[in-house]
């Protein structure tokens, strides 16, 4: 039996965060016109974060705007909140709207408990809105999940990095990062 499921706009999720329906303390994302909890984050996920963001602010400097766990507008459905996202530059910085799909080089997610749900539903999501270069950081393996060539039905390439080996961002050829770094 088939659901008839009404789905949330993103412009109605912020009415309802503006309303008090959602408390701004609580921990949760827009998926798919679906209100989601997010996972609680550990010391390791915490301190992981932080460091991918430095080591991507000293590698691209003023080339990218790093932006950590802050709203991505995929479309007028899906508003996540990446850990990571490398976003074109804006001076205002983004006051007048959340970065969409054309403005962003690269996102990044933190697994530690969110493996499964951060390389299939989170993947396809992201491939849909046309996320050109989507990672998935395993840090309890100590891999990278790299995603590329998103389609329709999800990203048709997919490569596993495992801890000491060299990526670039397909934005930036020119740069190296090590997985190591990152870890």
């Amino acid at each position: 039996m088939l659901l008839d499921i009404r789905l949330i706009s993103v412009a109605e999720y912020h009415s309802m965060g503006e309303l008090g329906i959602l408390n701004p303390d609580e921990k949760v994302e827009l998926l798919a016109g679906q209100i989601v909890k997010k996972a609680m984050k550990g010391t390791r996920h915490t301190s992981t974060n932080k460091r991918i963001e430095k080591v991507l602010e000293n590698l691209l400097g003023d080339r990218v705007l790093v932006r950590t766990q802050d709203p991505i507008r995929l479309d007028n459905y899906s508003e996540p909140e990446p850990d990571v996202a490398l976003v074109v530059p804006n001076l205002s910085f983004y006051a007048d709207h959340h970065p969409t799909p054309s403005e962003v080089y690269l996102i990044i997610e933190i697994a530690d408990t969110t493996l499964r749900q951060d390389c299939e539903y989170k993947a396809k999501l992201y491939a849909q809105a046309g996320i050109e270069d989507y990672w998935v950081l395993d840090i309890n393996n100590r891999q990278l999940y790299v995603f590329r060539l998103p389609s329709p039905e999800g990203y048709l390439s997919r490569q596993v990095l495992s801890d000491g080996e060299v990526i670039s961002p397909l934005a930036f050829p020119d740069i190296k990062v090590s997985i190591s770094d990152f870890l």
